[in-house]
């Protein structure tokens, strides 16, 4: 049996933004007790993470990494129809990917102790995401 809802994330700009309790929220409304929860952001300018959730200094490094990585403006991307944000916010995507899949246990994500599920923003500007939670036993 599956079930399906779509989560709505605002964002406020790029950054990285915890759905953990949303995502658990969920699983819990579709009272299956043991199977998997597949995660998909329906957008090719954001990406889904599972990072540590205690210290938050460990996502400001990644974005620091990020930044040095795959900076905004770089002269080498053609596609900047949206700013000079636009490719590097797809480059960083595909790089951190628009899925994840974790197991359900006891009816919640079986998710390490320091662990936290993140969708993580790539525009500078806010936006309103959309994120599909499916849910299979």
């Amino acid at each position: 049996m599956a079930y399906q809802e779509t989560l709505q994330v605002a964002t406020s700009g790029r950054g990285t933004y915890e759905i953990t309790a949303d995502v658990q929220a969920t699983i819990g409304r579709s009272g299956t007790p043991v199977g998997l929860c597949h995660v998909f952001v329906q957008h090719t300018s954001a990406s889904l993470i599972i990072c540590e959730n205690a210290d938050p200094t460990v996502r400001s490094d990644l974005e620091r990494f990020m930044a040095r990585a795959v900076p905004d403006g770089d002269p080498i991307y053609d596609h900047t129809l949206e700013g000079p944000d636009d490719m590097p916010a797809h480059v960083r995507s595909i790089l951190t990917n628009m899925d994840l899949t974790v197991p359900v246990s006891n009816g919640r994500c079986a998710l390490g102790t320091w662990q936290g599920i993140y969708l993580y923003e790539h525009r500078h500007h806010a936006q309103r995401r959309r994120v599909v939670v499916t849910v299979r036993d």
